[in-house]
């Protein structure tokens, strides 16, 4: 029920709007065209919102591939990592960065229910008067797109339907589906190279999913383009390294041939005018994703210019810190270096206020005539006055006598 009700949010508008369009235009191809264009307008504030979660989740690439490497052989704290990233950066986890992109998709189910039931949605007709008019047709409900065939069937001969109970003037004006002498309620056939098919309107119809198809690579290579262009490393610079391995990126190249494929393949099962309306959107979709991604690059540029800013500064204070280093090596190239020992440097330390404090009582003594004797210099056991000690610090070789036996 909820979605049958969903549902109906989307097609009693938009039906509205294209029978509105179609009247306005009295062109089933241009009220295509005008339709396509607003709905993607519609859309746009869902649109920029995947487009910002899309711009987020490349913009931190480079440091997911960076927590990759680092926890390469832990993956319980690489996913930990990440999902620490993606909190602190504001960036949907699991799908939810991607789930905007799938919003477009639940709207285009029911908006599709537009184009191929035009007697209900365009033409206002009850549940009562359609079945009216299939029963004239003799068309089997159940067919997908009978309602196209009727639609147009009714503009061909509306005296042939004026006999339905309930039926309105409206109703009784039907659809013409041609555009630029092609038929837009008719599905596109392979058999337009045989002899017989060899004309516009099959050739006409026969371009029409496969240039869609083609426009859908052209714009996945724009859109790829554009969400690699925020890639940038912690110096502020384009990293187009961390750009071809992202996730996103992977994703993309996959998806750049298999899902142009499966809409040409589509574009051949439903009338021409879905793939006019692919069409048109995804041009519309191009140009939004060129403007959205220059309107969020000032933000993200921004960004850069103070990652730059603190890159330059850090290689500034390299270079200057090389620079004194290369000074102290041309000052001393042998690179003798003074004993900086603390130990040291207290001993040397005390030895100097010693030898101050001795300078300075000889000096008294001598004014009072005071003799000092000398401190004798005990030998050092290894001969060597700066290592007293060097055969031990307790080393005395009289202390338990002579080692010589008297006779």
């Amino acid at each position: 029920m909820f979605l049958a009700g969903l549902g109906n949010l989307i097609t009693v508008p938009f039906g509205w709007l294209l029978a509105q369009l179609y009247r306005f235009t009295g062109s089933y191809g241009l009220a295509m065209i005008i339709f396509a264009v607003i709905v993607q307008l519609v859309l746009l504030p869902i649109t920029a919102k995947s487009k910002k979660s899309m711009m987020k989740m490349s913009r931190i690439q480079p440091r997911i591939q960076e927590i990759q490497r680092k926890y390469a052989n832990d993956q319980a704290k690489q996913q930990e990592a990440i999902r620490q990233l993606q909190t602190e950066e504001g960036v949907g986890m699991g799908c939810g960065g991607c789930l905007w992109s799938f919003v477009p998709m639940l709207i285009l189910i029911p908006l599709f229910s537009v184009i191929r039931e035009p007697l209900t949605y365009m033409l206002g007709a009850s549940g009562e008067v359609v079945d009216g008019i299939a029963k004239v047709l003799g068309a089997n409900t159940k067919e997908t797109y009978w309602q196209v065939a009727a639609a147009q069937a009714i503009f061909n001969d509306p005296a042939k339907f004026s006999a339905v109970a309930g039926i309105s003037a409206e109703t009784l004006k039907g659809i013409d589906f041609g555009f630029l002498g092609l038929n837009l309620g008719a599905n596109p056939q392979f058999n337009v190279f045989a002899w017989s098919a060899w004309n516009w309107a099959n050739i006409g119809l026969f371009l029409i999913p496969i240039i869609s198809a083609a426009s859908q690579v052209l714009q996945m290579k724009i859109s790829q383009k554009m969400n690699n262009s925020v890639i940038t490393n912690d110096k502020g610079m384009a990293d187009k390294e961390a750009a071809d391995k992202s996730q996103a990126n992977q994703s993309m190249k996959m998806m750049m041939w298999m899902m142009p494929i499966m809409s040409g393949w589509i574009g051949f099962t439903v009338p021409a005018g879905l793939s006019i309306y692919w069409f048109v959107g995804g041009v519309v979709r191009t140009v939004e994703d060129i403007y959205l991604t220059r309107y969020y690059r000032k933000v993200y540029d921004a960004e850069d210019a103070e990652r730059m800013k603190k890159y330059q500064a850090q290689l500034a204070l390299e270079e200057e810190k090389e620079r004194v280093r290369a000074e102290r090596r041309a000052a001393n190239p042998e690179g003798i270096t003074a004993n900086t020992s603390k130990k040291k440097l207290q001993q040397k330390q005390r030895e100097e206020q010693q030898a101050a404090k001795a300078a300075a009582a000889k000096e008294y003594a001598a004014k009072k005539g005071i003799q000092i004797e000398e401190e004798s210099v005990k030998e050092t056991m290894s001969g060597i006055p700066d290592r007293p000690w060097c055969k031990g610090r307790n080393y005395d070789p009289n202390r338990y006598g002579s080692n010589s036996t008297e006779e």
